[in-house]
C-alpha cells in the first residue's frame, strides 16, 4: 500500500483530493503578517484575494520544511505504508528540496519502508495533472513502483502555458529566468510564458493585446496536444473568469478535448504570477527529457 501526497500548489480542487484520496501539504502566504493555507478550494475567496493584490496588497509566501513533510509522511510509513509526493518544480521552490531532506531522514528510521518524490518540473495544474495521473494508476491496481514510472512518464509530457497582465509579479521573486525580454505594459504587450523543459519559467513569445495572447495560446494547443479526445485539461486563472471561458470555448472549437475544467488559480503560486493571470494545461507530444516528438503516452 502506498499513499499519495502532493501540496497546495497542485492546484486540484478539494473535493477531489478527497475523493481520491490525495493528501495535500499546504503551503503558507502571509496578508499583513497573518498566516493563511488554501486547503479548502471552496472556502477561497479567489476574487476578493486577487483584487487586493491589483490594489497593491503585499502577499509573502513560504516553502514547506522537513520538518512538516516528516510531520505528514511519518504516521503512515508507521502504518506499512510507502509514499509517494508529487511536487512543484525544484528550481520553481525549495519544497522539493525540503521533502528529499525528510524522505532521507526518514529513511534511516523506516528502511523498510519506499518514499519517491517526484521533480515535475512544473507548478499549478502542470504539478496536479500527474498528481491525478499517480491516484488513476493505483486505483486501477498498479503497484508503487508501476506508479512511479508511469506519473514520471507524464511529467516528461505535460504542456504548461500562461500569459500574464504584469510581468512584474514574475521579475521581482526571480520566478521567470528571462524577465526583462518582452516585458511592455505601456504599449499594451502581453507575454506568453510556459514550463521550460529543466523546470523554469521562461517568456517565449509576444501579443500585442489579451485577445491575441488567448489566440496564440489556442494556436499552441492545437499543434501541441496529441490525443485531446483522451484528456480533461484545465485552465487557471487569477479572477478573470471571463477570459478563462473565451480560452475554452475557442479550445473546444480548434481540438475539442474530453473535458475542460476551470479553476480558481490558488494563492500562493498565484501572489507570484498575479491578477489577471490565465494559464492552461494539458498532455502533449514532446518528451521534454529527449526533446523529441515521441509522445505514445496514452499507448
Amino acid at each position: 500500500m502506498f499513499q499519495i501526497f502532493t501540496d497546495t500548489s497542485a492546484n486540484i480542487p478539494t473535493a477531489d483530493c478527497r475523493a481520491q484520496n490525495i493528501q495535500v501539504i499546504p503551503l503558507y502566504y502571509y496578508i499583513d503578517e497573518e498566516e493563511h493555507t488554501c486547503l479548502d478550494t471552496d472556502a477561497f475567496d479567489g476574487a476578493s484575494y486577487y483584487a487586493a493584490i491589483a490594489g497593491g496588497k503585499q502577499v509573502t509566501t513560504s516553502q514547506i520544511t522537513p520538518g512538516h513533510f516528516v510531520e505528514a509522511f511519518e504516521p503512515h510509513l508507521a502504518a506499512g505504508e510507502d509514499i509517494l509526493y508529487v511536487a512543484m518544480a525544484q528550481r520553481i521552490s525549495g519544497s522539493y528540496d525540503s521533502a528529499m531532506n525528510a524522505a532521507e531522514m526518514l529513511a534511516e528510521k523506516y528502511p523498510e519502508r519506499q518514499i519517491a518524490v517526484i521533480n515535475t518540473k512544473g507548478a499549478g495544474l502542470g504539478e496536479g495533472i500527474p498528481t491525478l495521473e499517480a491516484a488513476r494508476c493505483r486505483d486501477a491496481g498498479m503497484d508503487f513502483a508501476q506508479t512511479v514510472a508511469q506519473v514520471e512518464r507524464c511529467v516528461r509530457y505535460i504542456y504548461q502555458i500562461f500569459t500574464v497582465d504584469d510581468l512584474n509579479y514574475l521579475g521581482r521573486t526571480g520566478r521567470c529566468s528571462n524577465f526583462t525580454a518582452f516585458f511592455g505594459s505601456a504599449l499594451n504587450i502581453k507575454p506568453l510564458l510556459k514550463g521550460s523543459d529543466d523546470g523554469v519559467i521562461v517568456t517565449f513569445e509576444k501579443a500585442r493585446g489579451r485577445k491575441k495572447a488567448i489566440k496564440m495560446i489556442v494556436e499552441h494547443y492545437a499543434e501541441a496536444v496529441d490525443h485531446p479526445e483522451n484528456q480533461t485539461i484545465y485552465i487557471s486563472h487569477a479572477n478573470c473568469p471571463d477570459d478563462a471561458e473565451a480560452l475554452a470555448a475557442q479550445l473546444r472549437e480548434a481540438k475539442a478535448p474530453r473535458e475542460v475544467r476551470i479553476i480558481m488559480h490558488e494563492p500562493v503560486t498565484g501572489a507570484h504570477i498575479g491578477p489577471g493571470s490565465l494559464a492552461l494545461f494539458f498532455i502533449s507530444g514532446h518528451n521534454r527529457d529527449t526533446g523529441k516528438d515521441d509522445f505514445g503516452y496514452w499507448a
